[in-house]
């Protein structure tokens, strides 16, 4: 990965997520939204196998 400027330490991975988010918009959304209803999906499965 290359820096930006010389006197800019690199930046975090979040910062670049949010800077890739921002840049690409819906796909992320979508994306988010997705792995969020499969996370939730997992839960309830587990709860209901599990209970």
């Amino acid at each position: 990965m290359s820096k930006s400027s010389p006197k800019e330490s690199q930046p975090s991975y979040v910062k670049l997520a949010m800077r890739n988010m921002v840049q690409k918009g819906g796909t992320s959304l979508k994306h988010f939204v997705l792995s969020t209803v499969g996370i939730l999906a997992v839960l309830v499965g587990l709860a209901y196998l599990t209970r």
